[in-house]
């Protein structure tokens, strides 16, 4: 008897459909998996007859053949163990094949029966609706992940008895539900709190200017001047996500792996910091199978990169096109796979190896050759493409002594909140973007217009730092935000100047 089967299989982002067809028939007792599987997929046969077995169900004798189609995918990975399970029940009778005609299902099997989390539970669900199946079944530490898409049943199941019995309306279930809106209006709170940080008001209206616009921005000073504790505090301030958004990164992180055991929703911006003895595939992603990478893990949220110049050169180099692109492509033989990664970079620096050049405080021992070697780790194109640097200097005592608290993060990100809601209006025409940062050029000549007097002192400063053509991009955008902070419609000759004071670093002299 032949049994069809519906499940889905995850290449880059997206899901694709897969059916699952077994045939019961005479012969020989063996099962044979064709279809293109991988050694996991290959290896189901062997847990899938065992968690038969052990739940308590009996095989008939005879030659088995599963097919995955399409047959020219490759399917990997342990996820077909259920489904391929019910397949088989019901090739020999014990699943009505109705119950199985508009359900996709997907989950690892155990050896006693156990169904297992697996990865990739979002994609498939999204695929499952598109395709109009009415319900899905899933593990039950995947039913959360699985419930956030609107219009599909979510069946949660905790064995492989229990999904039969479903089946079969023994036992039928309810169900799973969550509260997709309450999840993501979910109030997050920060342990770091821009309050808690003395002095530094001009890293910290940097900050709040990059954040309102989703500006990249790197951080320049002696050790221990707050870089990094500033930029740990940069998820406090950040706007909420939109459900499109919060999907978005929970399918990415659904597809890595790292989305935690029932949960529903990344409801909060991400915030990854890798180390910088990480390696290229592992910043942009990769692998036989490519996965994402810290790049797109960091999608609609911040990549902090802290030592910046430690990171090898190589790594660092293939970020331009990411940034500039908002998505990154991992091209292999058989095919390439394209991961979105529009995310907001947050670099820390020291001025030179020993991290004292400039200092006021302490003399710096480095020689002019390493200074200069130091800095041209970051090329100049990078350089380019980050819309602010800063310099944060050392503290005096008298601004660490000082009991008074700073701004709350929660006044600082009221401001952002209005920002981004202006340029949502603003840019409500194009889909694609949201702040302004990922303004294209077309967008920059439409809504980027300084007054006349803001037109020359950008004349003047674009001849005296010898900007190239997208430092005078960035300018104009980064002044853009500030307007916006400001609630002013033009932009004026001191939201030109407060914008061009971020791009000092692009004078030949910092070289």
């Amino acid at each position: 008897m032949l049994a069809r089967v519906y499940s889905g299989a995850v290449y880059g982002v997206e899901a694709f459909p897969v059916e699952i067809e077994v045939n019961a028939g005479r012969g020989e007792v063996n099962i044979i998996i064709v279809g293109l599987p991988d050694a996991a997929v290959k290896e189901s046969k062997d847990r899938v007859h065992t968690a038969l077995v052990n739940s308590g169900f009996r095989l008939h004798p005879g030659r088995t053949t599963i097919n995955l189609a399409p047959a020219d995918v490759k399917k990997e990975g342990p996820a077909f163990d259920l489904p391929i399970a019910l397949g088989m029940l019901a090739s020999q009778g014990e699943i009505p094949e109705a119950a199985l005609l508009d359900t996709a299902v997907i989950g690892e099997l155990a050896l006693s029966g156990e169904v297992r989390r697996v990865k990739g539970v979002l994609p498939v669900a999204l695929r499952a609706r598109e395709q109009g199946w009415r319900r899905i079944l899933v593990p039950a530490e995947n039913a959360e992940e699985a419930a956030v898409v609107e219009g599909l049943e979510v069946i949660a199941v905790s064995d492989l008895r229990s999904a039969a019995d479903h089946l079969c309306g023994y036992n039928e279930q309810t169900p799973f539900t969550v509260a997709r809106q309450e999840l993501l209006s979910m109030l997050h709170e920060h342990d770091d709190d821009f309050e808690d940080v003395k002095g530094q008001e001009s890293a910290k209206r940097a900050i709040e200017v990059a954040v309102a616009g989703g500006h990249n921005i790197l951080m320049i000073g002696p050790p221990g001047t707050g870089k990094t504790m500033l930029a740990k505090r940069i998820p406090s301030v950040l706007p909420e996500m939109t459900l499109e958004e919060a999907l978005d990164v929970t399918r990415i992180h659904s597809i890595a792996g790292v989305l935690g055991a029932h949960r529903a929703l990344v409801s909060t911006r991400p915030f990854r910091a890798p180390h910088h003895t990480i390696s290229d595939a592992g910043l942009l992603g990769g692998g036989a199978h490519p996965m994402p990478g810290e790049v797109s893990l960091s999608h609609n949220g911040v990549l902090f990169l802290d030592e910046l110049p430690e990171f090898h050169r190589n790594v660092l180099e293939v970020m331009r096109q990411p940034l500039e692109d908002g998505h990154v492509t991992v091209s292999r033989a058989a095919a390439s796979v394209t991961f979105p990664c529009r995310f907001m970079l947050v670099a820390a620096m020291n001025p030179c190896p020993c991290g004292y050049y400039g200092d006021t405080r302490r003399q710096c021992q480095c020689t002019s050759t390493q200074v200069q070697k130091y800095r041209a780790r970051i090329s100049g194109p990078l350089l380019d493409r980050i819309d602010i640097h800063i310099q944060v200097p050392s503290m005096q005592y008298n601004e660490l002594s000082a009991l008074a608290k700073g701004e709350p993060s929660s006044a600082i990100r009221e401001r952002v909140m209005h920002a981004r809601r202006s340029q949502l209006e603003r840019l409500k025409s194009s889909r694609k973007t949201h702040c302004n940062a990922g303004m294209s050029a077309r967008l920059v000549q439409k809504y980027c217009r300084p007054s006349t007097a803001a037109q020359s002192l950008l004349k003047q400063a674009m001849s005296e730092f010898d900007l190239s053509a997208r430092a005078y991009e960035r300018v104009l955008k980064v002044a853009r935000t500030i307007a916006d902070l400001d609630n002013s419609e033009t932009i004026e000759p001191m939201h030109i100047s407060e914008a061009i004071q971020y791009r000092t670093l692009d004078r030949q002299s910092w070289f």
